[in-house]
C-alpha cells in the first residue's frame, strides 16, 4: 500500500512578517514531506531535503489553497507563523491522499480531544514535562478515522454506557477490538491492473491491452496521477478519447504536421519551440487507443524524438506508456492507396516496448453468458449458437416508458443524419443550448476534442443520453438513456431509465495543449441519441442499444459496437449474420505472439527469485478497498 502520510515532490517554502513581505525563503527542487505525531500527539509537517535540518510546521490553524490539485499543485498556508508551503509537480494522486490524510488526522484528533483529555494534555502536563520531544510518523488512516468524523461532538453531560454489543464493534474488549484497522486509501485497483502501475512506476517501457470493458482508461488515468504533472504528457490516437484521460492527441503533441510528409521535413518542423521544448522536457509519454496509430507514423514520431532530444535511445529515452486493443479499431489512413500497417509491425515497436500485460477481468458487463459471447466475437470465432442467441435478441422490446433505443452506426453520417431528422420532427418550441468555451479560437478543436456540441438543440421528447459522471450511485453515468420531460429555469429535465429525474446543469469538460495549457468548454452534459456512430460510442457503457451491422467495413467493428451494450437483455441486434464479424489474421498472429512472451516473463526464476515471486503470490489474495472522493478543506 502506498503511503499517503510522504509526499516527495519539489517545495517551496516562505516566511512572512506581519504586513506580508517575505523575509525568509526555501526551495527545493526534491524535498519530502511527512505526517508526524509529538509524544504530546500534536500533528506537524516535516520538511526535508538533502543538505538541510528538518523543519517541522505544526498543523494548527492552516489553509490549504487545492484548486489546482490535478495538476499537481497545492499551497498550505499557517495563519500563527505566517509561512506558507507551496507544492508543485506532485503526481495528484499522491497529493491527493497526503491532503485527505492530513485533514481526516486533524480533524479526527479534534473529535477526540473534545471527549478525552488523555489525548490533549494539559498545559501544565505540558510545561512541566521533561521528555525529550520525540516524533512517529503518523499511522496509516483507517475506516475508524472516518467513522469518527461522522460521530456527533461529544458534550459536557455524562455518557451513557455502551452497550456490550457497541463495545464489540467500538473498541471494546471483546473480538472486535483485536481486529486490525482496516486501511482505507489503497487504491481500488484489481491485482492485475496494480501490476501494470507497478511497472509504470518502475520506469519501464510497456503496452497493456485488454478486451473492452476492462478498464484500460480508467487504469490509464490512475497512471496519470501517479506521474509528476510537468514531465508527463498524455496523448489519445482521436480527440474524444484524450478528453476521456485528461490529455491531447498524439498528433498535436508531435507537432510535425501532416503524417504525408517526408521524416526530414518532419524533424525540422519539431526543432521549433514551442514543439522542441515539448519534448524535451517530456520523461513519460502515454498513447491511448495505439491501435489507431498508424505504423508509419509511429516511426516517424520515434525518430523525431531521438533527433530533437539528441539522445540515441528508443524515442529518446522517454518512457513509453502504450494502451489499446488491436482488435478493435485499427489505423485511419486518409487514403485507400495508403496500406495500413499496425505500430506492433514495426521496428520502433520492437526496440520501445520492453513488456507486455493484457488485463482480463471485465467490469463492464457481469452475464458471464454475454462476456463469453464478446470474447469469442473479439478474435472473429463465430459459432451456431453465438449467431442463434444474437439474433433472438432482434424481437426483444427494450424500450422503457418513452425512451427508445440509441441506433449504431457504422458512420458517422448516418447517425447524424438520423438524429437532425428526429429532433426536428418533433412538435413544440426547440431550446438552443450554445458552449461556453474558454477560447473561441480553439472552438474547431473542442468539438473534435470533448464529446459535448457546441450547439444543442433540444425539445420535449428528444431522446438524449447523459455524457458524464454525475452521480454514479444513483445510475447518472456516462452513456445513461433518457428522455427529455420538460425545462426548468431553463434546463432540461431528463428521466432516465431507472425513473431518475435530473435536471441537467452546465458542467465542463477540459483538454490540454501540447505546451501544457488548459482549454475548457461549459456545456449541458447531453447530446441526441436517437443514433450514435460506432466510433463516437467507444469507451461508453449503453444501457439501451440496437443496430444492425450490415454495413460495417472493418474488422473488429462489430466487436465494438457489441461490447456497448451493458447485457443482452438491453441489445438488440438487427439481421446479425456471422459475416459481419471478422479479426485482421496480423493481428490475430500478434496476439498469439505476445501471449506466448507473457507466459516465458511470468516463469518462476530460480534461487532466490522463488522466494519473490511466493510473496508476490501471496498478494492475489490481498483486499483492494476504494478510493473515497477529497473532503474539502477550505
Amino acid at each position: 500500500m502506498d503511503n499517503e502520510s510522504v509526499l516527495a515532490c519539489p517545495v517551496n517554502v516562505e516566511w512572512c512578517d506581519p504586513h506580508g513581505v517575505v523575509i525568509r525563503k526555501m526551495a527545493h527542487k526534491k524535498a519530502q514531506l511527512k505526517l508526524i505525531r509529538n509524544e504530546l500527539r500534536k500533528i506537524y509537517i516535516e520538511i526535508g531535503a538533502e543538505k538541510m535540518a528538518p523543519v517541522k510546521l505544526e498543523l494548527k490553524g492552516i489553509a490549504v489553497h487545492k484548486k489546482f490539485m490535478a495538476e499537481g499543485k497545492a499551497s498550505i498556508k499557517f495563519q500563527e507563523s505566517r509561512c506558507t508551503i507551496y507544492i508543485s509537480n506532485a503526481p495528484p494522486s499522491q497529493l491527493t491522499n497526503f491532503l485527505r490524510t492530513m485533514f481526516i488526522k486533524m480533524t479526527g484528533q479534534n473529535v477526540g480531544t473534545a471527549a478525552n483529555n488523555k489525548t490533549n494534555p494539559s498545559l501544565r502536563t505540558q510545561l512541566l514535562s521533561n521528555k525529550p520531544k520525540q516524533y512517529q510518523e503518523i499511522s496509516p488512516v483507517t475506516t475508524a478515522d472516518v467513522d469518527k468524523l461522522k460521530k456527533p461532538r461529544a458534550t459536557d453531560t455524562t455518557p451513557s454506557p455502551l452497550s456490550r454489543k457497541r463495545k464489540l464493534t467500538e473498541g471494546g474488549d471483546g473480538p472486535a477490538a483485536k481486529k486490525p484497522p482496516t486501511p482505507l486509501f489503497d487504491q481500488p485497483l484489481t491485482i492485475e491492473q496494480r501490476d501494470v502501475l507497478d511497472a509504470c512506476l518502475s520506469g519501464q517501457n510497456l503496452f497493456f491491452t485488454g478486451s473492452a470493458g476492462t478498464g484500460k482508461s480508467y487504469l490509464l488515468r490512475k497512471i496519470i496521477g501517479a506521474l509528476p504533472p510537468d514531465v508527463t504528457v498524455a496523448t489519445a490516437s482521436t480527440g474524444v478519447a484524450a478528453c476521456h484521460i485528461g490529455g491531447t492527441t498524439l498528433h498535436q503533441f508531435a507537432g510535425i504536421g501532416s503524417s504525408d510528409g517526408s521524416l526530414e521535413r518532419a524533424k525540422e518542423v519539431a526543432n521549433r519551440p514551442p514543439t522542441s521544448s515539448n519534448w524535451r522536457r517530456c520523461k513519460h509519454l502515454i498513447i491511448d487507443e495505439i491501435s489507431m496509430i498508424d505504423g508509419d507514423y509511429f516511426e516517424k514520431i520515434e525518430a523525431v524524438a531521438r533527433h530533437v532530444r539528441k539522445n540515441d535511445k528508443p524515442f529518446g529515452g522517454i518512457q513509453l506508456i502504450l494502451c489499446g486493443d488491436f482488435l478493435q479499431l485499427p489505423p485511419v489512413v486518409k487514403t485507400k492507396e495508403n496500406k495500413k500497417r499496425f505500430c506492433f509491425q514495426t521496428k520502433a515497436w520492437k526496440e520501445c516496448v520492453n513488456q507486455t500485460f493484457e488485463l482480463k477481468q471485465v467490469h463492464r458487463q457481469s452475464d458471464c453468458k454475454f462476456i463469453d459471447i464478446l470474447n469469442k466475437l473479439r478474435i472473429g470465432e463465430v459459432s451456431d449458437e453465438v449467431v442463434e442467441t444474437l439474433a433472438r435478441t432482434s424481437k426483444q422490446r427494450i424500450e422503457k416508458d418513452g425512451i427508445l433505443a440509441t441506433r449504431l452506426c457504422s458512420h458517422m453520417a448516418d447517425a447524424n443524419m438520423i438524429n437532425e431528422s428526429k429532433i426536428k420532427n418533433l412538435p413544440g418550441e426547440a431550446k438552443l443550448y450554445d458552449a461556453q468555451d474558454s477560447d473561441n479560437y480553439l472552438t474547431k478543436q473542442l468539438d473534435q476534442q470533448t464529446p459535448v456540441p457546441g450547439k444543442l438543440q433540444l425539445k420535449v421528447d428528444a431522446q438524449v443520453m447523459l455524457l458524464k459522471n454525475v452521480n454514479v450511485s444513483a445510475g447518472l453515468v456516462n452513456g445513461a438513456r433518457g428522455v427529455v420531460t420538460g425545462f426548468r429555469d431553463g434546463l432540461p429535465v431528463v428521466r432516465f431509465r431507472n425513473n431518475r429525474e435530473y435536471v441537467a446543469k452546465h458542467e465542463r469538460w477540459m483538454i490540454k495543449m501540447a505546451g501544457g495549457a488548459i482549454v475548457s468548454r461549459r456545456q449541458i452534459p447531453l447530446k441526441l441519441a436517437w443514433a450514435f456512430s460506432i466510433h463516437k460510442s467507444q469507451g461508453l457503457t449503453l444501457d439501451c442499444v440496437e443496430m444492425s451491422l450490415a454495413k460495417v467495413f472493418e474488422a473488429g467493428q462489430a466487436y465494438v459496437a457489441l461490447s456497448r451494450a451493458q447485457s443482452l437483455e438491453t441489445l438488440r441486434v438487427l439481421d446479425f449474420k456471422a459475416s459481419q464479424v471478422w479479426a485482421n489474421p496480423d493481428v490475430l498472429a500478434f496476439h498469439k505472439q505476445m501471449r506466448v512472451t507473457m507466459s516465458s516473463q511470468m516463469l518462476i526464476p530460480l534461487g532466490a527469485g522463488r522466494k519473490a515471486t511466493g510473496e508476490r503470490k501471496k498478494t492475489v489474495n490481498k483486499k483492494l478497498f476504494s478510493n473515497k472522493p477529497l473532503v474539502s478543506i477550505t
